[in-house]
């Protein structure tokens, strides 16, 4: 009789051309073919991984959908010297990208053990350049920071104008904006030497931040 002492599941190969066919920054689409999705998503869906579309992480949170992720990377023009704020860790999917890109990253998540299993996973991939924090987020890093790039993965219901403070002059900011469980729109904020410029960018549905 033969055995079968375990069995490996085997997904497909990442749909890159798809996945990344609005996105034209070669150093994002660098970064996301170096940043192994599988390994953020709960073992029950790897095969599912590089689906194009959001999945549960735990603790009633979701990893959104590689294309937006992509999308809102490209959108956020990081670059080897700045410093980002991240807001809503999750599985640390984003938070990976982010470190590819810039000097360093902080982020926070409103859930503790969220936030423990990201932190141990991204150390475990040999990111070194990232910091955690338990928050809510609303009022961003909480040593007054200032930041190049802000990115906000969890909804606010409006401008989110504590982040914007702690933005530096030239940075940009993304993050949706809307009621929580409703249709949200994804808004581009740009710090000039005559304020802040908004523009929104598309509709999308996140998870409130709190």
């Amino acid at each position: 009789m033969q055995r079968f002492v375990g069995f490996r599941l085997m997904a497909k190969p990442p749909p890159f051309d798809s996945l990344l066919r609005e996105v034209s920054d070669a150093a994002v689409r660098e970064a996301f073919r170096r940043v192994d999705r599988e390994r953020f998503v709960p073992w029950a869906l790897k095969l599912c991984a590089w689906d194009d579309r959001p999945l549960p992480i735990g603790e009633g949170a979701t990893i959104s959908q590689p294309s937006l992720v992509a999308k809102m990377t490209e959108w956020l023009q990081v670059k080897k010297e700045h410093h980002v704020l991240e807001i809503g860790t999750g599985s640390g999917y984003q938070t990976a990208l982010l470190a590819e890109l810039a000097k360093s990253v902080y982020t926070v998540e409103i859930n503790a053990e969220l936030s423990a299993s990201a932190s141990e996973r991204l150390a475990a991939m040999g990111y070194g350049n990232i910091k955690f924090y338990v928050g809510t987020g609303d009022e961003g890093w909480p040593t007054q920071d200032a930041f190049d790039r802000i990115l906000a993965t969890a909804a606010f219901t409006r401008r989110p104008d504590a982040l914007l403070q702690q933005l530096k002059a030239g940075g940009i900011c993304i993050a949706p904006i809307g009621p929580p469980n409703e249709t949200q729109q994804l808004m581009c904020y740009t710090k000039g030497r005559c304020g802040v410029k908004e523009r929104p960018l598309i509709p999308v549905r996140f998870l409130s931040m709190l």
